[in-house]
């Protein structure tokens, strides 16, 4: 078979992380380099099927792939454990290294009494099973925007958000409590798919496998 494996990216950072990555794997990702408006974009390979790249907007990724759009991902492990879905996590890019936190203005006492917790975030889901698991009944506050103005107007008493560096948080005046799960890259395939083209993704993991582990020797 010489169909294309349809293939979702997210735009943006990490995106160029992955064309990094599939290059190193003998992909011709040129397309990639300019795109233009264009959002899909066919890969060549000289001994695999060849990769047809999706271009969409993170949220979308595991949509595309749940409804059967799309044959595999790549999807931040926030969003996998935000939204779930039919789908297999197959291999962890080491990508976007980071990871979810739980953070509240320095000398905060939310753990503390019992009195009314209200936590901001982007992500409620994970939220919720992050303070359920520490014991802690708290109302969510979903924020689109920069969690860390929330404790600093008063509009909740902790954030649930994803941390790199720290700097953001230190510069407003929060600090961790606790570090609640790491978090990276992620490739995801749709069910489906993998039942009928499980030998050409396994070659493509394959693939990934070696460029990775050469790189990690470097």
């Amino acid at each position: 078979m010489n169909t294309p494996l349809r293939f979702a990216l997210a735009k943006g950072r990490l995106e160029k992380q992955c064309r990094a990555l599939l290059t190193r794997a003998g992909y011709d990702c040129a397309a990639l380099e300019a795109p233009g408006r264009r959002l899909v974009h066919t890969l060549p390979h000289p001994e695999r099927v060849p990769l047809e790249a999706v271009l969409a907007k993170a949220p979308d990724v595991i949509t595309y792939l749940s409804r059967g759009v799309c044959d595999i991902a790549v999807a931040g492990k926030d969003t996998i454990m935000e939204q779930g879905g039919p789908f297999y996590e197959l291999l962890d890019l080491k990508l976007g290294v980071c990871r979810f936190a739980l953070a509240a203005p320095e000398g905060s006492a939310f753990f503390e009494g019992a009195e009314h917790r209200r936590v901001a975030t982007k992500f409620p889901a994970i939220a919720r099973r992050a303070l359920a698991a520490l014991g802690i009944d708290a109302e969510i506050i979903r924020i689109e925007g920069s969690c860390e103005l929330a404790p600093l107007l008063g509009l909740a008493d902790a954030i649930v958000d994803i941390v790199e560096s720290g700097d953001t948080l230190r510069e407003n005046g929060l600090v961790i409590l606790r570090e609640l799960y790491p978090l990276s890259a992620r490739l995801i395939v749709n069910v489906a798919a993998y039942k009928l083209r499980r030998a050409e993704i396994d070659l493509l993991i394959k693939d990934l496998k070696e460029v990775m582990a050469d790189a990690s020797d470097c």
